[in-house]
């Protein structure tokens, strides 16, 4: 197991929605991590394409699991969601916690 850092100066809070960006998919925002770098864009990468697919959280971290699982290998785990509060072990560099606009998505393999 490791101790995961906060990889961005972003507060807790949900970031508020720019206007200015209407018609642009939402900046990821990494809240906390414990991965390579390449895996933190696949991660932002895969989400977004769920976030495309679906509109209800449950589908969205059912497809976010499954591509995982299927790139990297069985057991990962994915929560999505506007309000949640969390406690995981992970196995180490297999973590990652953001935002894409207002949702939060937490992802990690054990």
């Amino acid at each position: 197991m490791s101790t995961k850092m906060d990889m961005t100066s972003a507060t807790d809070s949900a970031p508020h929605k720019d206007t200015s960006l209407v018609g642009q998919a939402p900046k990821a925002i990494i809240k906390n991590v414990d991965m390579s770098e390449e895996m933190q864009q696949e991660s932002v990468d895969i989400a977004s394409a769920a976030l495309e697919k679906y509109n209800i959280e449950k589908d969205i971290a059912a497809q976010i699991k499954k591509e995982f699982d299927r790139r990297y290998g069985a057991t990962w785990h994915v929560v999505v969601g506007k309000n949640f509060g969390s406690y995981v072990t992970h196995e180490t560099k297999h973590f990652i916690y953001f935002y894409i606009g207002t949702l939060a998505i937490l992802i990690w393999k054990s």
